[in-house]
């Protein structure tokens, strides 16, 4: 008889973290807050007022993982562990996150450009009332980046829903002069934090 490996639910939407997720392995269901108009109040990704970028990070992630197992109770779920994430830019202490247009995106990327940045992604995870969390710290140093590439970055539609205006394993690779810190973190999902955290909980990984 066989045994089946053991599932998790990933309270994300991103597609870059079910791939990492599936990349090591990892059996899991997808938890889905609502978005838009209705979306969640529990979940809000809006800043507070002076909030440190890593604070910040640490605190949506941890609101999407308490949140997730509260959902589970409410729809009658199997209980499992749910994984949630945050990730977000440091540019001198300022929160970058997601832009809020194509405008949004250029000013972005012109403001990354010759210089180095940090991206934090938070990690959490919650069963029941237990929850953990860790967060992974990467340095990226863009080189400079003229008007018309970043224009035409903009264009390809790869920044919409991206932290930071870009994706490190999409186009933005070419922009990148060196990184120091977690590349699977980078790209949403820090694997080595993951999986260790995972482990914690009892979860095989």
């Amino acid at each position: 008889m066989t045994t089946l490996e053991p599932r998790i639910y990933l309270a994300s939407q991103s597609p870059r973290r079910r791939e990492l997720l599936t990349q090591i392995g990892v059996r899991f269901d997808l938890l889905l807050f609502r978005i838009g108009a209705r979306a969640d109040p529990e979940v809000n990704e809006d800043p507070l007022p002076g909030e440190e970028p890593d604070v910040y990070a640490l605190r949506v992630a941890t609101a999407k993982a308490r949140h997730g197992a509260h959902l589970l109770q409410l729809r009658h779920l199997p209980a499992r562990l749910v994984l949630a994430a945050d990730t977000t830019l440091d540019v001198d202490g300022e929160i970058i996150g997601k832009p809020a247009n194509d405008t949004d995106a250029a000013a972005i990327l012109a403001r990354l450009s010759g210089r180095t940045h940090r991206v934090l992604t938070a990690i959490a995870v919650a069963r029941g009332e237990h929850l953990d969390t860790r967060l992974s710290s990467s340095e990226v140093r863009f080189r400079a980046l003229d008007d018309a590439e970043i224009r035409r970055y903009v264009a390809s539609g790869e920044p919409r829903d991206k932290a930071g205006a870009y994706g490190i394993q999409g186009r933005a690779a070419m922009f990148v002069e060196e990184i120091r810190g977690s590349h699977s973190g980078i790209v949403g999902l820090p694997l080595c934090e993951t999986a260790l955290l995972l482990r914690e909980f009892g979860h095989p990984v």
